[in-house]
């Protein structure tokens, strides 16, 4: 006999909502089978828990199998194995953005080790280096996101930093500043970006009432490191000079490459996709096309301050002051705001957690804006502590939000093409800084300029709340609509569905 399902039952299932389901007499389901919390999957007439799947993984199986037909929603455990995995993305995040938010520091000592004072575009050519690092992270997102699908977790976030190793070491013997693009801008860059994105996706295995608190301890990691690496690096450079310093820095790449074994995946890989290779039809959705326009909007200017800003202090304040200081206030504040904002985002329900990137953007594009008045040091201070809390706020929320507008089956692409479409304001941003310093003299007017586009992003991601209601009205209704059109022509019908002559006539048509 065919199985017939109304129309409304169709659209109910398309959106991931389970139609009703009929249920021969005498059937009685148990509250401990229908619970979610226990029933995971149903195979072979047998149930598999959370628990169950966790052990097996355990055992050494490499991924979960396929979920069978008409298994409930997944669950994840909200803990156990997955707190490990926590401590391994934070790692990741600490090793990478770490080393890149101190690259002021190491901005100064390329351009005193490979710049000469007769060159007028130094800062301009010396700031591409660190600029296409961090955009070739997030330039390779929509790759990696399709690498972390078809091989999984583990595998691209360990060859990731097996990359991310050979950039940085080949980095260390270079006599130039050209190599530098493509040994640390693209290679280095690339192998950061192939570790970082599987960090964010794993967590979605784990944790779901917990994810918003377990994203901020994990992007948290990149404060600890922003803390503490300007000032490793400083003793380094001077104690061991450059190559060395970048040699020691592969330490950090390494651990990182160990750390990604321990990513075992919980939901199954989609191996539809593998010929499908870019999933678009996240791209349905308007309010995830809101956010994917808005963020990268204001990232323009989002990137220059940790790039030119310890340049910015030496010319202003002169070479005694200690510039490190203001990386550690951003890095501590950063800290704490992941934290404060992560837990804060987990009682905001729905795509109302983006309310809290509108107000982080106002505030960085302010503080932005506030270090050309600042003529103290003491004032730089304060500016660099509002910065970082706000920033933390911006970063610990990325991962909730994705997963809120698509579903986690869709996360991984979502998140990768936010990635790619900001890696293009975080490239061009520092260079453009770097060039109106060139051709102005100071850094006021970039550091103005770079605090408007944030304000801008924020008033444009204030609309997504308001789209993703109406989308999601507009769909209730249409469903209930063919629900109705459904009932009405059944009722007119003088066969039943499920009546012994229905099932002779659908018996028939099968023939």
């Amino acid at each position: 006999m065919t199985d017939d399902k109304s129309p409304w039952e169709q659209a109910l299932e398309a959106d991931g909502v389970p139609g009703p389901t009929q249920e021969s007499p005498g059937e009685d389901k148990t509250a401990e089978e229908s619970s979610p919390l226990v029933e995971e999957k149903r195979e072979n007439g047998e149930w598999s828990s959370a628990g169950d799947q966790e052990k097996k993984l355990e055992a050494g199986e490499e991924e979960p199998p396929e979920p069978a037909p008409g298994q409930t929603e997944f669950v994840p455990p909200e803990g156990g194995w997955g707190w490990v995995v926590m401590l391994s993305a934070m790692w990741c995040n600490g090793s990478v953005f770490g080393i890149q938010n101190a690259c002021g520091v190491l901005f100064v000592v390329l351009m005193e080790k490979f710049g000469s004072k007769d060159d007028h575009h130094l800062a301009f050519k010396t700031a591409w280096v660190n600029s296409l690092s961090m955009g070739m992270i997030f330039f390779c997102s929509p790759v990696v996101s399709v690498f972390t699908d078809m091989f999984g977790c583990r595998t691209t976030a360990v060859v990731g930093a097996a990359v991310g190793i050979i950039g940085l070491l080949s980095s260390s013997f270079v006599g130039s500043l050209d190599p530098l693009y493509f040994t640390y801008g693209i290679l280095f860059a690339c192998g950061c970006s192939f570790a970082y994105q599987p960090s964010l996706v794993i967590l979605g295995h784990y944790f779901k009432k917990r994810l918003g608190l377990v994203n901020g301890i994990v992007t948290a990691g990149s404060s600890l490191f922003t803390v503490s690496l300007p000032f490793l690096l400083r003793f380094l450079l001077d104690g061991i000079g450059l190559e060395h310093t970048l040699r020691v820095l592969c330490i950090l790449m390494f651990v990182l490459f160990l750390a990604g074994f321990t990513y075992r995946p919980l939901i199954p890989r989609q191996r539809k996709r593998l010929s499908k290779v870019f999933n678009f039809s996240i791209f349905k959705s308007k309010s995830y096309c809101i956010w994917a326009f808005g963020i990268p909007a204001a990232l323009f200017g989002y990137f220059v301050p940790y790039v030119h800003l310890m340049k910015h202090v030496k010319e202003r304040l002169g070479p005694d002051v200690n510039e490190e200081v203001l990386l550690l206030c951003i890095g501590v504040t950063s800290g704490v705001g992941r934290l404060i904002f992560g837990r804060v985002a987990d009682c905001i329900p729905g795509v109302k957690k983006v309310y809290l990137q509108v107000i982080s953007f106002f505030f960085i594009g302010l503080m932005s804006m506030m270090i050309p008045v600042c003529h103290n040091f003491g004032g730089l201070i304060a500016v660099c502590l509002f910065m970082g809390l706000f920033d933390g706020c911006f970063i610990c929320i990325m991962a909730p939000i994705a997963f809120e507008l698509v579903g986690p089956q869709h996360v991984s692409q979502a998140i990768g093409f936010l990635l790619g479409f900001m890696s293009i304001p975080m490239v061009v941003g520092p260079p453009v800084a770097g060039l109106l310093r060139d051709s102005l003299g100071s850094y006021d007017v970039a550091f103005y300029l770079a605090g408007v586009p944030p304000i801008i992003g924020g008033f444009i991601l204030c609309l997504i709340p308001w789209v993703h209601r109406r989308t999601k009205q507009e769909k209730t209704k249409a469903v209930d609509g063919e629900k109705e059109e459904w009932n009405m022509d059944n009722a007119a019908s003088p066969l039943k569905p499920g009546t012994a002559e229905n099932d002779k006539k659908d018996d028939v048509s099968v023939i």
